[in-house]
């Protein structure tokens, strides 16, 4: 049998997230889990009364469209950021109550968006490792068992495996509407230094593409964005009706630009387009500073009004 706690050391340094000093038992989905939550169970409400809940881009989507509401909304309402690496690859996670930990989504009867849950309520309580190697393409499922003494589900006599207890919470269908986006975090994480650090540009459009998906649309159909790339018509149509489809083009636009990955078409004559638009704003930024060189010059040399070497221009 294949040692899983030696395998997770050798694949680690691939997750997408920073090391834990913590290796969990690494699972295959075949493993036994016995667990069961019901309105009946001691520690009922227990485990959303102290959230610390990573939202993936798919858990945005069914959330805000659950709420009726634009990602923007959302994500100003129900989100605080965060930095998923030492480079700052911006995250999402979900805001507890004003006050305190508890999810605001949380009512006595349990979880008011129950449908809608994210991925990690759904796994819960299972930890899913998402890895991959530097040599492999596909990111490969693992599992570990969270078990907490407050949790009194590990109790209940009911036991099925990891694969089953997924299927029953609905978390495939996450899983797999996720995997694009835990690829791109992996490719990144993987890359390292080769990639170099993302400029704030970069940030801004992951953070776009991946969270806010109604203003990503919104620049999917901009006359600049149409000038650059070439969308057929009915795959526009499909993007500007379909969340799960612009999501999918998202994790495709992210991958042509942060690492060149060409699946989506340019127009001929877009990149010297952008070039020419690159160094023409750099001769104005130029151009600027000449025309300002001798005002920053004095601002350089004068003193403070009233201080030794004010030279009285009153700067």
């Amino acid at each position: 049998m294949q040692d899983y706690d030696e395998r997770f050391k050798n694949l680690a340094k691939d997750a997408p997230f920073e090391a834990n000093p913590v290796i969990p038992t690494m699972l295959e989905g075949d493993a036994p889990l016995q667990f069961r939550c019901h309105r009946g169970v001691k520690c009922w409400n227990a485990c959303c009364s102290n959230i610390d809940i990573t939202l993936t881009p798919y858990d945005i989507v069914r959330l805000k469209n659950h709420l009726g509401l634009s990602s923007g909304e959302f994500l100003q309402k129900y989100t605080v950021p965060y930095e998923i690496d030492k480079d700052g690859t911006p995250g999402v996670k979900l805001r507890s109550v004003d006050g305190g930990s508890a999810c605001q989504f949380m009512v006595e009867e349990g979880c008011s968006v129950y449908g809608d849950r994210p991925t990690a309520c759904r796994y819960y309580p299972v930890a899913l490792l998402s890895v991959r190697r530097s040599d492999e393409y596909v990111d490969r499922l693992s599992f570990a068992k969270v078990t907490e003494k407050t949790c009194f589900g590990h109790q209940e006599p009911d036991t099925q495996t990891i694969d089953e207890y997924r299927a029953d919470q609905g978390a495939v269908e996450y899983d797999e509407k996720g995997r694009g986006w835990r690829q791109l975090i992996l490719k990144k994480k993987s890359a390292g230094p080769a990639v170099g650090k993302p400029p704030m540009i970069s940030k801004q459009l992951f953070f776009m593409a991946s969270y806010d998906l109604d203003r990503f649309r919104a620049f999917v159909i901009s006359e600049s964005f149409n000038k650059t790339y070439d969308i057929p018509v009915a795959e526009m149509a499909e993007l500007i009706a379909d969340d799960e489809k612009l999501l999918a083009f998202g994790d495709r636009f992210l991958r042509q630009v942060l690492f060149n990955e060409q699946s989506i078409t340019e127009k001929d004559g877009a990149y010297e387009a952008r070039v020419e638009r690159l160094k023409a704003k750099a001769e104005q930024i130029r151009a600027e500073f000449e025309a300002n060189r001798d005002q920053i010059e004095n601002e350089k040399y004068c003193a403070p009004p009233g201080q030794p070497g004010d030279c009285g221009c009153g700067d």
